[in-house]
């Protein structure tokens, strides 16, 4: 992939990406981080995909309009750690500490350590959710692994092995719970049939409100940035 930019007030950065499979040149929106992605044909140049977006600007800069603004992590950040907002200070010690009402950083680069912190809650708020909910069906996982997923917030393969974003920590508790509600419940049913959701709801109950949660700002957990 190569990076190109939209001249203009912000400048917007744009993907180009080549495909033997395209048969024109088209533009996508990622409703997760707002990237800009241009696919086109292989022999296509790049210059006619440029021009290309430079026509589609006014739609483009709207869009992102709508989008939530990226936020660098950083002292003064407000975050949201299992749904409380709380605002990055620095502390006299390295390592992360976890107040209500602030993540306490020590270091020169608080952002990192924040993130690795982060991580390691995610894992544990995951595995002890998963283990729970597996206990109650009967069943048990191969393994649990966090990523930083776009499309997707966990998912259950056939061999049973559990993946999460680990961004999760960042949404309220509830919401996290059902997630892991949702893929331990592929250990009984790998579909979404109606029995699938029997097991849902006998594991979590009604999940209305956190499926309705992560359609209307999930995408914004994606937002923050950690160098």
């Amino acid at each position: 992939m190569s990076a190109y930019h939209l001249p203009g007030n912000p400048p917007v950065p744009l993907v180009l990406r080549r495909s033997a499979r395209a048969k024109r040149i088209s533009l996508r929106i990622s409703a997760l981080d707002s990237r800009v992605t241009l696919t086109l044909p292989s022999r296509v140049p790049a210059r006619e995909a440029l021009d290309f977006a430079a026509e589609k600007e006014d739609w483009i800069r709207a869009h992102l309009a709508r989008h939530p603004e990226v936020v660098e992590v950083g002292f003064g950040t407000l975050l949201p750690v299992e749904g409380q907002q709380r605002q990055v200070v620095a502390g006299g010690k390295r390592g992360v500490r976890l107040e209500p009402e602030a993540v306490v950083v020590g270091g020169d680069n608080p952002a990192r350590s924040i993130e690795r912190y982060l991580k390691e809650l995610a894992r544990d708020r995951l595995a002890a959710a998963s283990d729970h909910y597996a206990a109650q069906v009967g069943r048990s996982y191969g393994k649990l692994s966090l990523r930083d997923t776009r499309s997707r917030w966990g998912s259950c393969s056939s061999a049973g092995t559990l993946m999460y974003s680990w961004r999760l920590i960042l949404a309220p508790s509830e919401v996290l719970s059902y997630v892991a509600a949702h893929e331990v419940a592929h250990l009984v049913e790998m579909n979404h049939s109606a029995d699938f959701w029997a097991v849902v709801a006998q594991l979590y109950g009604d999940s209305a409100a956190p499926r309705q949660w992560l359609r209307s700002q999930g995408a914004g957990l994606h937002r923050y940035r950690f160098g």
